[in-house]
């Protein structure tokens, strides 16, 4: 009888044990390539955003939070926008969905700055079904900030907790139990993946890189034309019934 203790492996010859990754999150991912000039008109118009309302110091500044969430509605941004949602409707296509049965909105589009020491926490979108960052410079090295997608659960560490660190007994670099995964920016570079993955920008590095992308958070809902969407895809926002609006801008 074997000493109960002892770990217990395949004999030799015995059949090869083999693993299927179930399940994955789908990480879409584009390299495109933009023109010098044109990269160049859309970094001056970022930096114009950001000086009407700076951010606080150490945090990246975002549009979304400070009066530039519509950057498709800025005739710079548009057309890039534009072809950039094109991505997204491959995506979708990846994904199974038929895209007779969707309208795909874009809700918000912003910029993100990254100056050295700056950086975003993690995050999520809840109000939007897709996300995607487009990158408008970037070498690939990571040095200004990578972005982290992080598992939403890490359903092969089998006990909650080991695959975190504290000096646990699963390895860091063990694949099936990574907590997260870091892409480096590349100018040109197109990400998409779902909105309620959490996710962060890792800190800027390098001192004499900014660090400057675009966001974007899509919608999906049925077509105009669907009269009964189903259960779960909300109507088309032009078959919405506006109740009105009280008061101005909350800020003012």
């Amino acid at each position: 009888m074997p000493d109960a203790a002892a770990p217990v492996f395949p004999m030799a010859g015995a059949p090869a044990l083999a693993i299927e990754p179930l399940f994955p999150m789908a990480l879409g991912r584009v390299q495109l390539a933009p023109d010098p000039l044109d990269t160049a008109l859309l970094l001056q118009r970022a930096l114009e955003l950001r000086e009407r309302d700076p951010s606080e110091e150490g945090v990246a500044w975002t549009g979304d939070v400070r009066g530039a969430g519509e950057l498709h509605r800025d005739p710079l941004f548009a057309p890039l926008i534009g072809r950039l949602a094109l991505h997204a409707w491959a995506y979708l296509a990846a994904l199974g969905f038929d895209r007779r049965r969707l309208s795909l909105h874009v809700q918000r589009s912003w910029p993100v700055i990254s100056e050295a020491g700056e950086q975003v926490g993690r995050h999520h979108h809840p109000n939007a079904h897709l996300s995607a960052i487009y990158y408008l410079n970037g070498d690939g090295s990571g040095r200004s900030g990578c972005l982290r997608l992080f598992a939403p659960r890490q359903v092969n560490e089998l006990v909650p907790g080991l695959a975190v660190g504290q000096d646990g007994p699963i390895g860091a670099d063990a694949a099936l139990n990574r907590p997260w995964y870091d892409v480096a920016p590349r100018a040109g570079l197109l990400l998409l993946f779902p909105s309620s993955v959490d996710h962060a920008v890792l800190p800027n590095e390098d001192p004499d890189d900014t660090r400057f992308s675009l966001s974007i958070d899509f919608v999906l809902t049925a077509p105009a034309t669907a009269a009964d969407p189903g259960e779960y895809l909300a109507p088309h926002p032009g078959r919405w019934l506006a109740i009105g609006e009280d008061g101005g801008d909350p800020g003012a």
